[in-house]
């Protein structure tokens, strides 16, 4: 355990805190009382208010949109459900550059919607809103529909043939034993929501900002640090009422029922209203997901001859030192780095976490994990230029601080794959190998190894996808000489010009490609069905 602590407390608490105490420090003398000068700020108000209206207004949506999906998922079998589930999920590993280029796109100027009706959406709450559902749809489908796939269909049906509706008996039966995951994906893509800002920062230009925008925009732009560290400790602080209250629900969800094998409770749809359903579901997955998606790839064909693609071989455009294809290769490369951090860092947590001798400290670090990815990236980011300056520390001039900062949000991902496998290991089988002999190494890699395996290989194509699309903290540390795809998506549309335009739909194209490849790999690799991440 005394790794993954150090290397959380070094790459991730010591820069925060380092950033934090830049801001709020003056002349060495702690200024508390700037907190309550920055929160009066009728404009910072604004932006507090604007994040949580925001975050419930979408997550309400998501539910509202997700649900059905979730049903049929849950209890419908057709063919090519395997593919759909995964076609679901990508949008959930996509850079939030990615989705916010997409939606660009789609309701932008010049976009979809404006050449057919003249309708633009760009700069409207409206488009920050149907980008978050189409991020989070998974999290709803694959938490709500994970856990509703193992609910044994026959208490619904006892309730009905004791006279109640098709609808009491699902409302007194079956949504009471839904609601910890419904609460539970709520919490998820709330607290996803409340901290966006890749989507924020494409869709909501000068008008909309959240508190991660408004971090940023103070760190980069207005450079006060003050404000930006009063803000980044709301947010620390939402952050961790969020996954408290997340950590309580998942406790509920796990010894609060009887679960069936979900491989009985799906069949195929009967009746028309049923075909009516998923014949619904199935469209709404066409337009919300598909649609914007398919526009992204249409606008990187626009220019004859694969020209937009064409152009990312050449740097005369002025933007980086070196051509923009060359933001492929380093992506790939900081995220294979990163994947391997993180696999060592979670693969540790994970094995610690599942000991029998575990204290209640080290079970309470479990909870931890899961901070980077609700606290701010932006300070994070920052936080490593300023903290992370000094021997035997320096390593603002390395092409290791990138992969550390990616690691940071990919070790949650395997601690979260890795820990359910590692739970259902048998510990008499270590006992039994320990007793004959075998070292603490031998133990692992001839008793755990071989039943972890497959779980092994997700969490790498988890931590590998998110480390590709991460943003927040890059866009920081990158060097001008080495973006990632992210960081050149953004800053190609940071600038004027049908060329930078077409560039970044071509970039994102290629990262999107990147990212969904990945995931229908995950997805024949799994060995649970019930859908859950």
């Amino acid at each position: 355990m005394a790794v993954p602590v150090a290397f959380f407390g070094l790459f991730f608490a010591y820069p925060v805190a380092a950033i934090t105490a830049r801001g709020l420090k003056i002349d060495g003398v702690w200024r508390f009382g700037r907190i309550g000068d920055v929160l009066a700020q009728s404009d910072i108000r604004h932006v507090l208010w604007f994040t949580t209206w925001q975050a419930l207004a979408s997550t309400a949506l998501t539910l509202l949109i997700a649900l059905p999906g979730a049903y049929v998922f849950a209890r419908f079998d057709f063919r090519g459900k395997q593919v759909l589930r995964a076609v679901v999920t990508v949008p959930f590993v996509l850079p939030t550059v990615v989705v916010g280029t997409a939606f660009l796109a789609l309701l932008g100027r010049g976009g979809l919607l404006d050449e057919l009706w003249g309708v633009r959406l760009d700069t409207t709450v409206w488009a920050i809103l149907l980008a978050h559902v189409f991020f989070n749809y998974a999290v709803v489908v694959r938490t709500v529909g994970g856990l509703w796939s193992q609910l044994d269909p026959r208490q619904e049906e006892a309730a009905r043939v004791l006279g109640a509706s098709r609808f009491a008996a699902w409302r007194r039966v079956t949504l009471p034993a839904l609601g910890p995951a419904v609460a539970a994906a709520a919490l998820m893509v709330f607290l996803f929501t409340f901290t966006s800002f890749g989507v924020v920062q494409i869709l909501g230009g000068p008008t909309f900002s959240t508190l991660e925008v408004e971090i940023y925009r103070q760190t980069s732009e207005i450079f006060d640090l003050s404000t930006a560290a009063v803000l980044t400790l709301v947010q620390f602080v939402a952050v961790g009422a969020i996954l408290a209250v997340h950590a309580w629900t998942v406790r509920r969800r796990e010894t609060a029922l009887r679960l069936v094998d979900a491989s009985v409770t799906a069949r195929r749809p009967r009746g028309a209203g049923q075909w009516a359903l998923l014949a619904a579901v199935l469209a709404t997955i066409a337009v919300l997901l598909v649609l914007p998606l398919a526009v992204l790839v249409e606008r990187s064909l626009d220019a004859p001859g694969f020209g937009y693609y064409k152009a990312l071989t050449s740097d005369e455009g002025g933007i980086f030192l070196v051509p923009p294809i060359e933001a492929v290769g380093n992506s790939l490369q900081y995220a294979l780095a990163a994947t391997a951090i993180a696999l060592l860092i979670g693969g540790l947590a994970a094995a610690a976490l599942t000991r029998r001798d575990a204290g209640r400290l080290v079970r309470g670090f479990d909870a931890l994990l899961m901070l980077p990815l609700g606290v701010s990236a932006v300070t994070v980011g920052f936080g490593f230029l300023i903290a992370l300056d000094k021997p035997p520390l320096d390593l603002r001039s390395t092409w290791i601080l990138v992969p550390l900062a990616q690691a940071l949000v990919g070790v949650p991902f395997v601690v979260r794959t890795m820990l359910p496998v590692l739970r259902a290991v048998d510990g008499r089988l270590r006992e039994a190998a320990a007793v004959l002999g075998a070292s603490p190494w031998r133990v692992w890699r001839e008793v755990d190894l071989p039943m972890v395996r497959r779980a092994l290989l997700i969490a790498a194509g988890f931590a590998f996808a998110v480390s590709l699309g991460e943003f927040g903290a890059t866009v920081f540390i990158a060097r001008p000489d080495n973006p990632t795809l992210p960081v050149a998506v953004a800053r190609l549309l940071g600038r004027a010009g049908e060329l930078n335009y077409g560039q970044a739909m071509a970039l994102s194209t290629i990262l999107m490609v990147v990212c969904a490849v990945a995931l229908l790999v995950l997805e024949r690799l799994r060995t649970d069905r019930t859908g859950e991440f």
